[in-house]
């Protein structure tokens, strides 16, 4: 029989602002960057008030790892240093890996509506940190999705799930990102590889994870095991995400992301050199 994984902790984001004033959640912080290796950081957004997001996020720099830029609703304008532009709208995915350095902004194209969504950070292996920066946006439309007789929905944005593959396939990490639909009183199951670490993030309703309540808003991080089954008595949204752990040094100072001091100190002068992207 495969071991199911259980709740092994909860998860409360703390709000916080960033960027020219953007209103999120940051709900996995560099506490838990062992524990949930290769990934660095998850935050939520949501709001109907312009006044949280209309800022947006100019210009700033990344080296070191992968942004995966999720939008459950809105639309926001991808710039780069490399040339690349595009738009993010409602159910699409903007995936970037930063490598050896990019400078971009991400700045909404609406004046009021709702803004909603998640940007997670996954780690580059050591020997990646320094490669091309590489650039994609997902309509939503793109991304490969089933339903279950149950009536279960599910978006794979990563990986491969139900014998679906995702929209994006990345090495070594290996990662998994499902945007999992339970329409109510049902159970959903899915195998998650034993090598992988994996967490679930709630953002609509609540679920049950092998007898432990997940509440709206709550990250359930997963302990080992091959299978995940979810229930949810009323709908219920949440994502999935796992990955594969490299078990390498992270040395972090904001958007720069290195195994490494040394690392961190020549990403910081090549920036303020105007060497990065």
């Amino acid at each position: 029989m495969p071991i199911p994984r259980h709740v092994e902790r909860l998860i409360t984001g703390v709000v916080t602002s960033d960027g020219a004033g953007v209103t999120l959640t940051r709900v996995l912080t560099g506490k838990l960057h062992r524990r949930l290796d290769p990934f660095l950081m998850l935050d939520a957004f949501g709001s109907d008030d312009p006044e949280d997001y209309i800022g947006g996020f100019p210009d700033h720099p990344h080296r070191g790892f992968e942004t995966i830029t999720y939008m459950l609703a809105g639309r926001m304008r991808h710039r780069d240093s490399a040339g690349h532009e595009g738009l993010l709208q409602n159910g699409g995915v903007q995936w970037m890996v930063a490598g050896r350095g990019i400078i971009h902004s991400e700045l909404p194209e609406q004046q009021d509506g709702r803004m909603e969504g998640f940007q997670l950070w996954l780690n580059l292996p050591a020997a990646d940190k320094l490669r091309q920066p590489w650039y994609r946006d997902i309509p939503s439309d793109s991304i490969p999705q089933y339903t279950t007789p149950d009536g279960v929905t599910v978006r794979v944005i990563a990986g491969e799930c139900g014998s679906v593959a995702g929209a994006v396939q990345r090495p070594v990490t290996e990662p998994l990102y499902l945007d999992i639909h339970l329409p109510g009183n049902v159970t959903f199951t899915t195998t998650v590889p034993a090598s992988h670490h994996a967490f679930a993030y709630v953002y609509r309703g609540a679920v049950s994870i092998e007898n432990s309540l997940v509440p709206a808003q709550n990250m359930a991080v997963l302990g080992d095991g091959e299978q995940l089954s979810v229930h949810s008595d009323d709908p219920a949204r949440l994502i999935l995400v796992a990955g594969k752990p490299l078990n390498q040094p992270i040395a972090q100072y904001g958007p720069f992301v290195m195994t490494s001091e040394a690392e961190i100190q020549q990403a910081i002068e090549d920036y303020r050199s105007g060497r990065m992207g």
